[in-house]
């Protein structure tokens, strides 16, 4: 499904929206980590110096410290408290804090009071509860954002879902109009103004130019394919009131010959590219007809049927395709070329150069033969191929065999549905 795609894009949406949250999670949660953390201190503190200024008053007044309070000199202070009376002048006395850590299971905050020559009153509390508090803090954030993280990134896939379907209806279009539908078109989706908006309108205007250049370009191909039968009729009776057996009445029926078959392939390429071409098919023993169809070609070619089928399809199209690719064969390969009908298959091979990487990739094109080792021509004898092919519902497809050659395959088989 493609709701469970990983890579789709959804996925990478609710993953900026959970990267995004877990973001402003740590930048919060640091902020407030550090606010507690330093709020502790303070509390802890504050209790320090509570206990040591009662503790001085105490000894003051009586000359004894309380029970709980330590009465030390500066060699029994911790390092870190006599340092900081150490810097201080005698007569300044006053109090000393300080923070002892030693994770995981050691915090105390210690304070002294200087209280005569070289005696100090100490203090420490215990500061585990503050920690604690700290750690649940924490605790409490990171379940908080997991728990967020589990409505987020789903609600995120789901708000994703009208973009996704307008993003899908685009592409059905675009590979509909790819496929040749050139009246397809995405159209406008809701009142939404955004880029898809944008990309939609340009795909719609592209269609209707690329439309309309097809159109023109039909148009021309079938009014000069038009025009050009008319006088061309005429030459060719023209020159058959010519004297046989002259060199030059041979060269110009030939050329007449080629000009007449280009001018043929034109008119039956604007009725392919127009649509007009409708399959008449009958029950046609495949083995049978193309035996019969390379043999009228009058071409030196090998025949092989093995386990020919009765294949529903139109007898004519079938020929004019076979003719084509026989012909190309023996026009723009090398001998021995070779014809090979099994069930519902047609494979034309030839011993040249094979097809060029560039028929390979996308296919036969007008006016293109693609390489100059296959030699020249015009390019539409495989164009039309292609074209009949697809009127048939058939696959005709293109490849070079691994010893050398070029090898066409048509493949009247039913598509599956």
């Amino acid at each position: 499904m493609d709701f469970l795609n990983p890579r789709a894009l959804r996925w990478k949406i609710a993953a900026l929206a959970a990267v995004a949250c877990c973001a402003v999670a740590t930048v919060v949660g640091f902020l407030v980590h550090d606010a507690t953390r330093e709020r502790g201190l303070r509390v802890g503190t504050d209790r320090t110096l509570t206990r040591l200024i009662a503790a001085d008053r105490e000894f003051s007044r009586t000359g004894k410290a309380p029970a709980d309070i330590d009465v030390r000199s500066t060699a029994e202070l911790p390092e870190a408290l006599a340092r900081d009376f150490a810097g201080r002048p005698d007569s300044e006395g006053g109090y000393a804090t300080w923070y002892d850590v030693k994770p995981p299971n050691w915090y105390w905050m210690w304070g002294a009071a200087a209280v005569g020559d070289d005696q100090f009153l100490v203090v420490r509390d215990d500061m585990s509860a503050e920690v604690r508090s700290l750690q649940l803090l924490d605790r409490s954030i990171v379940k908080s954002v997991l728990v967020a993280l589990l409505f987020v990134v789903p609600l995120a896939a789901l708000a994703t879902e009208p973009i996704n379907r307008r993003l899908r209806h685009g592409a059905r279009t675009a590979r509909r109009i790819a496929d040749g539908d050139l009246d397809a078109r995405i159209g406008p989706a809701g009142r939404a103004r955004d880029e898809i908006t944008e990309m939609a309108a340009a795909v719609d205007d592209m269609a209707a130019a690329l439309q309309r250049k097809l159109e023109n370009e039909r148009r021309f191909t079938a009014d000069v394919a038009h025009e050009l039968r008319t006088p061309l009729m005429g030459l060719v009776t023209a020159a058959g009131l010519l004297p046989d057996g002259d060199e030059a009445t041979g060269l110009v029926r030939d050329r007449l010959r080629a000009l007449n078959a280009l001018v043929e392939d034109l008119l039956e390429i604007s009725r392919l590219d127009a649509g007009a071409e409708r399959s008449r098919p009958d029950p046609v023993p495949l083995g049978e007809l193309v035996a019969d169809v390379v043999r009228r070609t009058g071409t030196d070619t090998r025949v092989a049927v093995g386990a020919a089928e009765v294949v529903e399809t139109d007898p004519r199209r079938v020929e004019r395709i076979v003719v084509n690719l026989v012909t190309n064969a023996h026009r723009h390969g090398a001998a021995p070329v070779e014809v090979t009908v099994t069930g519902a298959r047609i494979v034309v091979r030839d011993h040249g150069p094979g097809f060029p990487p560039d028929l390979l990739e996308r296919g036969p094109q007008r006016f293109r033969t693609g390489a100059s080792e296959r030699g020249r021509g015009h390019g539409l004898g495989l164009t039309v191929a292609q074209g009949q092919s697809e009127v048939l519902g058939a696959r005709l497809t293109f490849a070079n065999a691994p010893d050398g050659g070029a090898l066409a395959t048509l493949d009247l088989a039913p598509r599956p549905a």
